[in-house]
C-alpha cells in the first residue's frame, strides 16, 4: 500500500435564478472564519453530504431556491472529478473535469449512495480506489465476522465538525457501542495498512450463550448510551451531590424569603382592601348624611315658616282679647246678642290657646331637628376630612405592594423556581448514574455467569498493540509539542479506552477546548502518520472550531488565549509542505499573517463589507 490521497477543489451550490454560491479550496491550509450564522458550519454538512452522507441538508433559509451541489475532486496524479448531487440526497452523480461554475452538461456515470461490493457504480467504492483502500474488509464485533470497508468508515476520521470536535469519548468512538468495533478495526487499517480479510469468525455459540452475549451486548449498548448522557453533565457524581446539598440548602433559605415576602404581600394586600372598603363606606356614608342634611335643613326651613305663621296668629289672638269691640271680630254679632255659654267657631281665646300650644311643639320638633343637624354636620365634617387621609394611605400601601413588595415577590419566585428546576436537572443527572451502576451490575453478573469462550471474544479485544499505536503516539507528542501545547510533553495512547493519555491524564478528563484543539492534533496527526509512513489515507482534513478555547473556554485550565498555541498550530499546517490539505472552520480570528494568506475567507455578515457568507446576501 502507498499513500494516495485526494483534496478538494470547490463546493458550489446551483439553482434555478440564483447566483451559484461558491466556496474554493487549495492545497495546504485552508480557512474560513468570521461571524456567526454566516453558514461555515454548513459548509462543513454540505462536504459531508457530498462525500456519502445521508440527506436531506439541514433546511436553512438562506439556502432556498438552489437545488443541487457539486464538489470538484483532485487526485495526487492531477486528474479532475466532479460530484453532483441534489440537495435532498439520493444518487450521485460522476463527471471527468472540474465544474462549478455552471452545471456540467455532459454525459456522467450514475453513483448509488450506498457502499456495496458486488458493484463499482457507488461513491464509496469510486472514493476508496481514488486512496487505495478499496476491497478492505474490516472487523465488526467479537466472534471476527468482517464487513466491507466503506468510505464512510474513513469520512469520520477526517471531517470533524463542531459538535463532535468536543466531544468526551475516544476520537475512533461515534458513540454507537455496535460500531466501536469497525472504527477501532479502520483506525488500526490506516496506522498498519493491515486489513482483516484474513480473519476467521469463531464457531457458532450454543443458544444460552448466544443469548447472554446479545443481552450483554444490549446492556453494552445501554451502558456506552447511558454514559454519553452522563458526559453531557458536568461534574462527577460526588460533584452533583454536594450540588444538590447546596441546591437544597439555598432552596430551604429561599423558601423561607419567599415565605416571608408572600406573608408580607398578603398583610398589606388584606390591609388595603380593609382601606379600600373603608373609604367606600365613608363615602357611601358621606352622601347618605349630605342628603339627609339637605333635606333636615328645608324640613327646617318649613317649621321657621310655621312657626313665624302660629306667631302671627296668636298676636293677632292676643290683640283683639285686649280691644273693647262692640261686634265679635269673628261672626260680627253685636255685644248684646253674645252668648256667652256658646263657643263661637272664631272664639280668638282658643285660637290663641291652640296656636301657642303649637308653636311650643313646633319648637320642640324644631330644637331635636338643630341637634340632629349638628350632629351631622359634624359627622360630614368628620367624614370629609378623614376620606382624604384613607385615600393617601392606600396610595401609599398599594405604592409599597407595586414598587417594593410585588417585584421582590417575583423576583423570589423566579429564583426560586430557577433553583428547583436546577435541582431537578441535578437529580436527574445523579439518576444517570444511578441507571449505569444499575446496567453495569447486570452485566457484571451476566458476565460472570459466561462460559470462558465468551469471555475470551469480548469486543474489548480491538487486536490494536502497544508496538503498533506506540508510533503513532509519538506522533501525536511532537505535534502538541511544536503547537507548544502545555503540558504535552508525554502522549501514549491507551488501549483500553482507545484514546490518548496527555501527561498522564486522560484527553477526555480536559475541558471542552482542549478537548476541542487535542481531537485536531489527533485527526492531523493520523494523516501526517499515514503520509509519512506511505500508508493509505484520504489525505484531507476538516476541522470545524479546533481552536474552541480561545473562544469559549471552560475554565482558566482550559484558556489557551494567553498562550501562543494559536499562532503556533496554524505555522505547523501552513510548513507541512507534503501535499495534504487542511480545511479549518473558525469563529476566532487566525494571525493577520494567516489572514492575508488566498486561500483565507472570512465571512463578515455584513452586506457592504467583503463576502457576507456562504450564501450570496
Amino acid at each position: 500500500m502507498t499513500y494516495s490521497g485526494i483534496q478538494l477543489r470547490h463546493l458550489a451550490f446551483h439553482g434555478p435564478n440564483k447566483v451559484p454560491a461558491i466556496v474554493s479550496f487549495g492545497p495546504g491550509l485552508n480557512i474560513i472564519y468570521g461571524a456567526s450564522n454566516t453558514g461555515k458550519s454548513f459548509v462543513v454538512e454540505a462536504i459531508d453530504f457530498m462525500l456519502g452522507g445521508k440527506g436531506p441538508l439541514t433546511d436553512i433559509p438562506e439556502a432556498n431556491g438552489y437545488a443541487e451541489l457539486l464538489l470538484t475532486i483532485e487526485t495526487n496524479s492531477k486528474k479532475m472529478f466532479t460530484l453532483r448531487r441534489t440537495i435532498e440526497g439520493g444518487i450521485f452523480r460522476l463527471y471527468d473535469g472540474i465544474f462549478f461554475d455552471d452545471l456540467p452538461n455532459k454525459e456522467a456515470r450514475d453513483l448509488a449512495e450506498t457502499h456495496s461490493e458486488k458493484s463499482a457504480d457507488n461513491l464509496s467504492s469510486f472514493l476508496l480506489e481514488l486512496i487505495s483502500l478499496e476491497h478492505k474488509k474490516i472487523r465488526k464485533n467479537a466472534k471476527d465476522e468482517t464487513q466491507n470497508l466503506s468510505f464512510r468508515n474513513l469520512a469520520r476520521l477526517v471531517l470533524i465538525n463542531e459538535e463532535e470536535i468536543i466531544q468526551k469519548r475516544s476520537p475512533l468512538s461515534d458513540g454507537s457501542y455496535v460500531a466501536d468495533t469497525a472504527n477501532t478495526s479502520v483506525f488500526k487499517l490506516l496506522i498498519s495498512g493491515v486489513d482483516d480479510s484474513a480473519l476467521v469468525s469463531v464457531a457458532r455459540r450454543s443458544p444460552e450463550e448466544e443469548t447472554r452475549e446479545a443481552q450483554i451486548s444490549l446492556l453494552e449498548e445501554l451502558i456506552k448510551a447511558q454514559e454519553v448522557k452522563i458526559n453531557t453533565v458536568s461534574g462527577s457524581r460526588d460533584d452533583l451531590s454536594k450540588q444538590e446539598d447546596k441546591l437544597s440548602a439555598a432552596l430551604g433559605l429561599k423558601a423561607d424569603q419567599l415565605s416571608d415576602s408572600e406573608g408580607k404581600f398578603r398583610e398589606l394586600s388584606k390591609k388595603r382592601l380593609i382601606i379600600f372598603k373603608r373609604i367606600e363606606e365613608d363615602g357611601n356614608r358621606f352622601t347618605e348624611v349630605t342628603t339627609l342634611l339637605n333635606r333636615f335643613r328645608l324640613l327646617r326651613s318649613h317649621y321657621q315658616s310655621d312657626l313665624e305663621r302660629l306667631i302671627g296668629i296668636r298676636e293677632a289672638g292676643q290683640v283683639f282679647q285686649v280691644l273693647n269691640s262692640e261686634s265679635c271680630p269673628v261672626c260680627g254679632a253685636k255685644p248684646e246678642h253674645h252668648d256667652l255659654e256658646s263657643v263661637c267657631e272664631g272664639d280668638v281665646n282658643l285660637a290663641v290657646e291652640a296656636a301657642t300650644a303649637e308653636i311650643a311643639k313646633i319648637e320642640a320638633k324644631e330644637l331635636e331637628l338643630s341637634e340632629t343637624i349638628k350632629l351631622l354636620d359634624r359627622e360630614s365634617k368628620a367624614l370629609e376630612k378623614a376620606i382624604p387621609n384613607f385615600e393617601i394611605e392606600l396610595r401609599t400601601v398599594s405604592m409599597e405592594i407595586n414598587a417594593t413588595v410585588a417585584p421582590d415577590l417575583r423576583t423570589l419566585r423566579t429564583s426560586y423556581k430557577q433553583l428547583a428546576d436546577k435541582g431537578a436537572n441535578v437529580r436527574e443527572a445523579l439518576g444517570l448514574f444511578d441507571g449505569l451502576n444499575e446496567l453495569m451490575s447486570r452485566k457484571e453478573k451476566l458476565t460472570n455467569s459466561n462460559n470462558g469462550p465468551l469471555q475470551q471474544n469480548t469486543v474489548s479485544q480491538t487486536r490494536l498493540t502497544n508496538t503498533m499505536v506506540f508510533p503513532f503516539a509519538q506522533k501525536i507528542q511532537q505535534i502538541l509539542s511544536d503547537w507548544k501545547f502545555p503540558n504535552g510533553e508525554q502522549v501514549h495512547f491507551d488501549i483500553d479506552s482507545k484514546d490518548l493519555i496527555i501527561s498522564g491524564k486522560p484527553r477526555t478528563s480536559f475541558g471542552k477546548g482542549l478537548r476541542a484543539i487535542t481531537q485536531a492534533a489527533f485527526t492531523i496527526g493520523l494523516r501526517e502518520y499515514c503520509i509519512e509512513s506511505n500508508l493509505p489515507h484520504p489525505g484531507f482534513v476538516i476541522l470545524d472550531s479546533p481552536l474552541l478555547s480561545y473562544k469559549e473556554p471552560d475554565g482558566p485550565e482550559d484558556d489557551l488565549r494567553a498562550t501562543g498555541l494559536n499562532s503556533e498550530f496554524y505555522n505547523y499546517i501552513v510548513n507541512l509542505g507534503n501535499g495534504s490539505q487542511t480545511i479549518i472552520i473558525e469563529n476566532t480570528d487566525p494571525p493577520s499573517t494567516i489572514q492575508k494568506r488566498p486561500q483565507t475567507n472570512r465571512f463578515t455578515g455584513e452586506a457592504n463589507s467583503g463576502r457576507f457568507g456562504l450564501f450570496p446576501v
